[in-house]
């Protein structure tokens, strides 16, 4: 059976039981690598974004990853991304962009569009007050806030510039530069960065 294409996004900005963002950002990696069904393919450079919103918190360190799945639903990835944020250590409460240990994200499934383009066209056009204030109550693919957010498309284009969005059309690559100068300009390679020149670190983790 062909493989799947998953892309996922890692941020943390509090230590967890891996210790550090980076540390923890790592150990997600190394866990996902080891998971049956899941082949890592490539890892994003890590970079320190600020918190959003602004003030609520430490940088983070955010990266992305590519990975196929071999058999496995969109609903069974994103078990497992919850899983190995229970493992170090997070609580998942409902709170809203609350500094944490460990988030990890599905962003896209191939081209699937998850539950229907109406929903994803909805919650994808949602204006920022009320993005603060709801959260969607089942899986929407692609992550509906995806394009708004340069700390997920800055590493992301590094490894899928050219996967495009099955409902706008765009390429990572088009999302990122379309971003406002301010949605970029904090964001910085850190120094001490697991990836390889190439950016595949898959290799280099294990």
């Amino acid at each position: 059976m062909p493989s799947k294409l998953v892309l996922i996004a890692l941020g943390a900005n509090l230590s967890s039981s891996a210790g550090s963002p980076a540390k923890t950002l790592k150990a997600a990696l190394i866990s996902l690598a080891a998971h049956p069904g899941l082949t890592l393919r490539q890892v994003s450079r890590f970079y320190a974004t600020p918190a959003h919103p602004a003030g609520s918190g430490p940088d983070y360190v955010n990266a992305c990853a590519a990975l196929d799945a071999a058999t496995a639903t969109a609903g069974a990835v994103l078990g497992v991304l919850h899983e190995l944020e229970a493992n170090l250590g997070r609580i998942r409460d409902g709170g809203r962009w609350a500094a944490r240990g460990i988030d990890l994200d599905l962003l896209a499934m191939e081209d699937q569009i998850l539950p229907d383009r109406a929903t994803q066209d909805r919650w994808r056009g949602l204006d920022p007050e009320r993005q603060a204030r709801i959260a969607p109550d089942r899986l929407i693919l692609p992550h509906p806030r995806m394009q708004d957010r340069g700390f997920v498309l800055v590493p992301l284009a590094e490894i899928a510039a050219g996967w495009r969005h099955p409902a706008t059309g765009q390429s990572v690559a088009e999302m990122r530069d379309a971003l406002p100068v301010s949605a970029r300009r904090d964001i910085r390679v850190l120094l001490d960065n697991p990836g390889e020149s190439d950016h595949n670190a898959a290799s280099a983790l294990l």
